[in-house]
């Protein structure tokens, strides 16, 4: 990983600016990043980040997470990391945004404005070609059963992945049933 990538910061009059990855996180400065959310027959996919990423390694979190590059939209963002961390291309749409502050750890943090997009795999995409040095492992689980694991264990879940079930759980729900994708519901 290039940790002297250049990001898109956002200062406190809502300005674009270049920062280096690390000291966006370092610093706790606000900036700019994407989550992708991809079903399929009502699942999500989930990864589980590589061990030695800089910060929450071994942990899980949604189909993929990054931040645009300076002057890179967050559209060709998301195309483009779904592609290099999972090994295939897919569809994607836009459906809200984000924002939220968390440590995760390592004296790093995240303060970011995120662009959410969702989308749909086809029956034939193959999940398991995906990136080692970024992806340790994925799977698949349906809204319910995530929100129930982020609430036992959440430990084993990213500090993003995390807000977004247990604060913006409706969201996410929306967003997959905007696509055609058939939620299961655990019954009561």
């Amino acid at each position: 990983m290039d940790r002297s990538e250049m990001i898109t910061a956002i200062d406190k009059h809502g300005g674009l600016y270049p920062i280096d990855k690390m000291d966006a996180h370092v610093k706790n400065t606000p900036h700019l990043a994407v989550s992708i959310f991809l079903f399929h027959r009502g699942k999500l996919l989930l990864q589980q980040r590589a061990s030695h990423k800089y910060h929450s390694g071994d942990l899980w979190a949604n189909t993929c997470c990054s931040h645009p590059r300076w002057q890179e939209s967050p559209d060709n963002c998301a195309t483009r990391r779904v592609f290099e961390e999972l090994g295939f291309s897919a569809e994607v749409k836009f459906f809200g945004k984000i924002k939220y502050a968390a440590d995760v750890g390592q004296e790093l943090f995240e303060n970011e404005s995120v662009f959410c997009y969702v989308g749909r795999l086809p029956d034939k995409t193959s999940v398991e070609n995906f990136n080692k040095n970024e992806v340790r492992a994925v799977s698949w689980i349906d809204l319910e059963s995530l929100r129930k694991e982020v609430m036992d264990k959440p430990q084993r879940y990213t500090k993003w992945i995390r807000i977004y079930v247990l604060k913006h759980f409706d969201l996410l729900q929306q967003a997959a049933c905007q696509i055609g994708e058939p939620m299961l519901m655990q019954q009561p």
